[in-house]
């Protein structure tokens, strides 16, 4: 099954592209390369990518909340001493 499915996408001489002319279909297929491997390096380059970009998101929500805790520590205090 999956051997008759390689040759219908990757035989240039069976896939839709077979009534073509050969420089043609070379150059379709040459394109068709080009996108898949396109994709597939995208994808794996997020897998690579994607922990950073969530642990800066991570580090930004803690200075965020860490901050605000801070103002409203020192806002608190602040109004102590003036009573």
């Amino acid at each position: 099954m999956a051997g008759r499915l390689w040759t219908a996408i990757m035989d240039p001489n069976s896939n839709p592209l077979m009534r073509l002319p050969k420089t043609v279909r070379f150059q379709l297929m040459a394109v068709l390369a080009l996108l898949w491997s396109t994709i597939f390096c995208v994808s794996a380059g997020l897998l690579f990518w994607l922990p950073g970009y969530i642990l800066v998101h991570i580090v930004l929500i803690a200075i965020g909340i860490f901050g605000t805790r801070w103002v409203f520590n020192s806002a608190e205090q602040m109004t102590k001493s003036r009573v």
